[in-house]
């Protein structure tokens, strides 16, 4: 698809393009929406194979951040920035953080429509770099005012999501003895893990990076899977907290669970997934309304920082996700289809499709 096509099919928006030779820095931002406000949305250190790619995901991303931002009655809209990562470049270090400065000063050409934050392959480290020449940045270094990491965050929200939807399937308001099978236990997995293990679930994990998974084996007890076979563990609920798009045509057939609720963008590989869920009966809590916890502390400290405060906001997740739950039953409609609807009757006024 054309990609001035494939925006006009995510109903964007604006993109803007920075290439800087002296530091390395080919970015993009991409801003889907600013009905409800500014948007929000964290920076991807990613090495994309070309830069259409990177485009392309910049503003899939941003799409979903407008999304999120809507159904959690935030007063944002979404955008997205990608930065292609150079093949040689340093986790630390000066060059590092020239780099970084140099996306901070094209953040700040964007005249506040675009607030950025930490991703995929970003730290604080590099939103401290950012913040030196911009105001438009969350989630740099706590001690200079900021909150920090949104990883706890988001994990509160799933595990608020969770709650909802073991609610809504089993009529419970505990997770005791509950089995959970969680992909992926890197930072948002593992603060999952803790929160569901507190709350006496039975859990079994999986990650590509041995010490993470043994690290929950240790602290959990939870028992581990090779990468693969977490799709084939009989559980009560599957938590994908890892790669996008791993709810497909190969996966989905070996489910054995009741609900799908994780932390991971983009879960589906295509809509159609979520009405094949529904098909067999799985209930699946959309992702971009379960993992809002970060989006929702970062929105809280644009606006003077309060982490009470924050945490009581992303509780909320639970009544977004009884609210799309018990939607989907009503209207016999796949809950994917119901989170976009309630969305774009917010944004729009009425669903586009």
């Amino acid at each position: 698809m054309d990609l001035f096509d494939f925006a006009d099919d995510l109903h964007f928006g604006e993109v803007h393009i920075k290439n800087d030779p002296d530091t390395g820095l080919r970015a993009i931002v991409a801003v889907h929406d600013l009905t409800l406000g500014p948007a929000i949305g964290g920076c991807r250190l990613h090495q994309y194979p070309n830069s259409n790619a990177a485009i392309r995901d910049a503003l899939r991303l941003a799409k979903g951040m407008s999304y999120k931002a809507c159904i959690s009655k935030l007063p944002h809209g979404g955008g997205k920035s990608v930065i292609m990562r150079p093949p040689d470049l340093e986790e630390t270090g000066e060059r590092r953080r020239k780099l970084f400065n140099s996306f901070g000063r094209f953040i700040d050409h964007l005249d506040g429509n675009y607030i950025t934050a930490e991703d995929v392959g970003t730290s604080v480290d590099d939103m401290n770099a950012v913040r030196e020449y911009t105001d438009q940045v969350l989630g740099f270094d706590p001690e200079s005012g900021s909150s920090g990491d949104p990883s706890p965050f988001t994990a509160f929200g799933v595990r608020r999501g969770i709650e909802a939807a073991a609610y809504v399937r089993w009529g419970r308001d505990d997770l005791e003895g509950l089995h959970i099978a969680i992909q992926g236990v890197g930072s948002v997995g593992y603060h999952l893990a803790e929160e569901l293990h507190e709350l006496g679930a039975t859990l079994t994990v999986t990650d590509v990076n041995d010490e993470a998974v043994q690290r929950c084996v240790d602290e959990f007890g939870a028992r581990s899977v090779a990468p693969d076979a977490i799709y084939d563990v009989d559980c009560d609920l599957f938590a994908p907290c890892a790669l996008g798009a791993i709810i497909n045509d190969d996966t989905l057939p070996r489910l054995k669970c009741e609900v799908v609720a994780g932390a991971t963008n983009n879960q589906l590989a295509e809509a159609r997934h979520g009405v094949a869920l529904r098909e067999r009966d799985i209930l699946y809590a959309p992702d971009y309304a379960i993992n809002a916890g970060g989006l929702i502390n970062v929105a809280q400290e644009y606006r003077g920082y309060d982490a009470q405060l924050a945490r009581k906001k992303a509780s909320r997740i639970y009544d977004t996700i009884v609210e799309i739950l018990e939607r989907a039953e009503r209207e016999n409609l796949p809950s994917n289809l119901v989170a976009n609807r309630i969305v774009e009757e917010r944004l729009y006024g009425q669903p586009l499709q």
